[in-house]
């Protein structure tokens, strides 16, 4: 079913089209990002709401955590056949600190990295919804402004793949380094030096990796994710229209996802105790395939959607087979679901991957807003509205 001029899917095509052309890239605490918020600022004065702007600071690359972690690891690998024991001791609290550290920032807790990186300021808009009725619930709707680098490592599917395993090894390699630089210090044995050389490896390619993304030009995210910053925008405007019963609804734009998602943190950290029995929708890349939900996802650490959540999204799935609903996992990426699982929010994220799992235009050049396809839009729009509805009614 297309999009008509009348339609919620135009004027949702309409706010992808604002921000992914008329501003472009926004790269997370910049210009462009903090135009792409004052965009939906004024959308909802617009509709006559007084949407509230926090700012925060927040690290200004994905990438530069990982980069001390190998240089780091690295450190360690020189330092360790200088002095015997001593410098073996050492190398291994190095590569157990890195370890640490790389584990909390993958589950986007704080640690020693994010205290080093560079900062820069950037923010939140969101806008409030009261029910219709008595207010029994929160339902937090979430969109990121932001947008990514685009990193050789996305170039293409086969990159990914090549990424995602290239974690999974590079992360074994770094427990098995600091093991062995344990068992050395403290048995003397100087030969785990020769097998850490992989391990060096490893840290090299993990450096020069962040080196080159850190290059590379931001894309102008329309389907990443400027899908889901029209998706909340359009959807206020439609609860506006038909509250809900007895949710109260928060639209919230939020900067800074693709930095391990600063913004979503910053708004949990200070509205968590506000919330009645809350739960939270995550929106990520409608534009181009689906309607699909997550079950899984995670970089190395799993973040899993609220089973009832999940199951009533199957349910409306088997109800409405027109639209070509289906499940789906990510590996080797995340979305703002997982800071709801950390805060302890039931949470879902309806995430547009086609069905074998390939996330179109991730992080790339070509992320462009004459990708948009109304068909989909206009099911996956049928479908996030029911959604919606019906966690109001149960």
């Amino acid at each position: 079913m297309g999009a008509t001029m009348s339609s919620p899917v135009e004027r949702w095509l309409e706010h992808v089209r604002v921000l992914a052309v008329d501003i472009g890239p926004r790269g997370p605490t910049r210009e462009g990002e903090r135009r792409g918020a004052l965009y939906a600022k004024e959308q909802f004065e617009q509709l006559g709401l007084q949407p509230r702007w926090e700012t925060f600071r927040s690290a200004r690359s994905i990438f530069h955590p990982h980069l001390i972690g190998a240089i780091l690891m690295l450190l360690a690998f020189i330092l360790f056949p200088l002095g015997g024991r001593v410098t073996a001791a050492i190398a291994a609290l190095l590569s157990i600190l890195v370890l640490i550290n790389e584990v909390l920032e993958l589950s986007f807790r704080d640690n020693l990295f994010r205290w080093l990186v560079p900062k820069g300021e950037s923010q939140n808009v969101y806008a409030i919804l009261p029910p219709q009725g008595e207010h029994r619930a929160d339902l937090i709707l979430v969109g990121h402004v932001d947008s990514q680098r685009t990193p050789l490592i996305f170039k293409n599917r086969t990159w990914v793949k090549r990424y995602d395993r290239f974690t999974f090894i590079a992360f074994a390699s770094f427990i098995l380094q600091a093991i062995l630089y344990t068992l050395a210090a403290i048995f003397g044995w100087g030969w785990v030096w020769y097998v850490t050389i992989f391990t060096a490896v490893c840290a090299i390619l993990l450096a020069a990796m962040c080196i080159q993304a850190d290059l590379t030009p931001f894309t102008a995210g329309a389907n990443d994710n400027a899908t889901a910053v029209g998706m909340v925008l359009t959807l206020t405007e439609e609860l506006l229209r038909q509250p809900l019963q007895h949710t109260r609804v928060w639209a919230v734009i939020t900067g800074c996802e693709e930095v391990q998602h600063y913004g979503m943190i910053d708004f949990y950290k200070h509205h968590l105790p506000e919330l009645k029995s809350p739960r939270a929708v995550v929106f990520e890349m409608l534009g181009c395939a689906g309607p699909a939900w997550v079950t899984r996802e995670g970089i190395v650490i799993p973040f899993h959607s609220d089973p009832q959540m999940v199951a009533l999204a199957e349910r409306l799935s088997a109800e409405n087979p027109q639209w070509g609903a289906y499940p789906n996992k990510i590996s080797g990426g995340n979305s703002e679901l997982s800071d709801a699982v950390r805060f302890g929010v039931p949470g879902i994220t309806f995430f547009g991957l086609t069905p074998d799992g390939e996330a179109p235009y991730w992080h790339q050049t070509e992320d462009t807003f004459d990708k948009m396809n109304p068909e989909i839009m206009e099911k996956t729009w049928q479908m996030v509205q029911a959604f919606i509805r019906r966690l109001d009614r149960e």
